[in-house]
C-alpha cells in the first residue's frame, strides 16, 4: 500500500523524471484551460500544461484560487527553460480516496491520511536516467530519460532534463539516480547515486521489455 505521489522504484534501471511543486495554477485564458503557469509562493510563473487525466478533477473538485501540491513531469523547453506537465494533485486531506485512485495517481489503493505534507518537502524531484553531459566547473548536468511507448505503433522518444550541480565526468554514460530540488526556475542536485554503466545492449533489452509491457 503506497501513501506517496512518487511510486517506489521497481527496476534498478527505471527511468523517470517526476516531482511535486506547490503553487496556484493559472490558465492562459478561458479558451485555453490546459495551458498556463504554476505560480509559486515567490511569484515565479512556470510554464505548464495539464495532462488529460487531471483536467476533469480540476474542473470538478479543485479550486484554482488556492495553492495545491501538484505532481509534475519536468521538461526543458529549448534545452533551457523549465516547463512542467501537470499529471496529478496530492491533497488526500480533501480529495476522496476514489478520486485519488482514478483521476490522479492511478495507484491501487491510497490510505486516508491527515496531512498533505511529504517528508521530502515541496519542490522535490526524483530524476533517474543516463548522464550524457556534465561540466562540474559550471555546475551543468544533463540527464537523458527514456520513456515507455504508449502503444506498439509509436516509438517513445527520449528527452533530456537540465540540472544544476556537480557530477564527476567519469560517470558519463552511467545510469544515475538523483534527488533534486527546484529553486525558482532551475533544478538543483541535492545528492545522487551511481547505479552503473549503461551499455547499448542494456538499452536494447530495455526497449524490447517496454514494448512487451
Amino acid at each position: 500500500m503506497q501513501n506517496h505521489p512518487i511510486p517506489l522504484v521497481t527496476d534498478p534501471l527505471q527511468y523517470r523524471a517526476i516531482g511535486m511543486v506547490r503553487g496556484i495554477y493559472k490558465p492562459q485564458d478561458n479558451d485555453n484551460f490546459t495551458r498556463g503557469a504554476l505560480i509559486d509562493s515567490k511569484g515565479n510563473e512556470i510554464d505548464s500544461v495539464l495532462l488529460g487525466r487531471v483536467i476533469t478533477l480540476i474542473r470538478k473538485h479543485v479550486s484554482l484560487e488556492k495553492p495545491h501540491l501538484w505532481v509534475v513531469y519536468p521538461r526543458c523547453r529549448n534545452n533551457q527553460n523549465l516547463h512542467l506537465q501537470i499529471t496529478g494533485i496530492w491533497e488526500p486531506s480533501t480529495l476522496k480516496k476514489d478520486l485519488m485512485e482514478k483521476e490522479t495517481l492511478n495507484e491501487p489503493s491510497i490510505p486516508k491520511v491527515d496531512s498533505d505534507d511529504l517528508s521530502e518537502g515541496d519542490d522535490y524531484f526524483s530524476i533517474r536516467g543516463e548522464l550524457v553531459f556534465t561540466k562540474p566547473e559550471d555546475k551543468e548536468v544533463v540527464i537523458k530519460i527514456r520513456q515507455k511507448p504508449r502503444n506498439q505503433q509509436k516509438k517513445a522518444l527520449p528527452f533530456k532534463v537540465n540540472l544544476k550541480g556537480e557530477v564527476p565526468i567519469n560517470y558519463l554514460k552511467h545510469f544515475i539516480s538523483l534527488n533534486v530540488r527546484r529553486i525558482d526556475y532551475q533544478l538543483l542536485i541535492e545528492d545522487f547515486q551511481v547505479i552503473g554503466p549503461i551499455s547499448q545492449q542494456q538499452i536494447k533489452n530495455k526497449s524490447r521489455k517496454n514494448l512487451k509491457n
